[in-house]
């Protein structure tokens, strides 16, 4: 069994001003979503230029946080916010959505777009690999706040987390780091390294997100207020990572078709 590190939530105190190890990992994933975007806009397809990266990511992070907050309020806490509306701006409470903060950076990206006059899709295709940092950086997150733990487990990883009773879990968060942060990175920027369709590095985010996150439910404690929603197995994670996976395998479906239908134009025109 893996022991738990326990490390101190609190990262710094200054007086009655604490700073948490969370808010830091939200910092960190912003920075280095503004260093990849300065380096990525060099590019000559670039569809932004380097004097708009700071306004762009202005705009996501508005939309994450926001996105996340109501998010979460609407998924997993509906019952809490009809009763009590007022606890959405109860942030130190805890409680972002992932699910909630994409639909927000699109809207939010979308109002960027239309300030700059520039393709929507462009955007979301340019910042997508820049989102797992953002991810991977508010799993460890997670793992510090000692939360978000893991099924119980009589595996040799198995850990015991102070908030999460006697028993040793899966450290869920360590692998929603791995595969959500580090491995969708790896994938994104690789493919992203040259010019691609438009929607095709998007779609690939949804499909690899969506798988990811789906698979990482099975290790992954469900939300106590939610438990399982369909199927006795099926958790809330899993429901709205479902349409992710689908629609991003609709989208490279239709790239494909089309490359295939231009080829063969092509041919043609070659021939005659």
């Amino acid at each position: 069994m893996l022991i738990y590190p326990n490390i101190d939530p609190v990262a710094l105190s200054l007086g009655p001003i604490k700073v948490h190890w969370y808010g830091i990992m939200y910092l960190v994933g912003f920075a280095g979503a503004w260093f990849l975007s300065s380096l990525r806009c060099k590019k000559p397809y670039s569809p932004i230029t380097k004097a708009q990266v700071s306004d762009m990511i202005f705009y996501a992070a508005l939309g994450v946080i926001l996105g996340g907050r109501i998010g979460y309020m609407l998924f997993y806490d509906f019952s809490n916010f009809i009763h009590a509306p007022w606890i959405i701006f109860k942030v130190w409470d805890g409680g972002m959505a992932f699910h909630g903060g994409l639909i927000g950076v699109i809207l939010a990206i979308s109002l960027f777009c239309r300030k700059y006059k520039c393709n929507v899709f462009d955007i979301l295709d340019f910042i997508a690999p820049m989102v797992p940092i953002g991810l991977g950086a508010g799993r460890l997150g997670n793992f510090i706040n000692g939360e978000l733990w893991g099924r119980v487990t009589d595996s040799s990883i198995g850990m015991v987390f102070p908030n999460g009773g006697p028993l040793p879990r899966y450290p869920s968060q360590l692998l929603e780091f791995a595969l959500e942060g580090v491995v969708l990175f790896l994938i994104l920027w690789f493919i992203s390294r040259k010019q691609r369709p438009r929607l095709f590095v998007s779609a690939n985010f949804l499909l690899w997100y969506g798988l990811f996150r789906f698979i990482a439910e099975f290790f992954r404690q469900p939300d106590p207020q939610m438990g399982y929603m369909l199927f006795n197995w099926m958790t809330m994670g899993q429901l709205l990572s479902t349409p992710m996976i689908v629609v991003g395998l609709i989208i490279l479906l239709y790239i494909t078709t089309q490359k295939t239908q231009d080829k063969v134009k092509d041919n043609n025109a070659a021939i005659s």
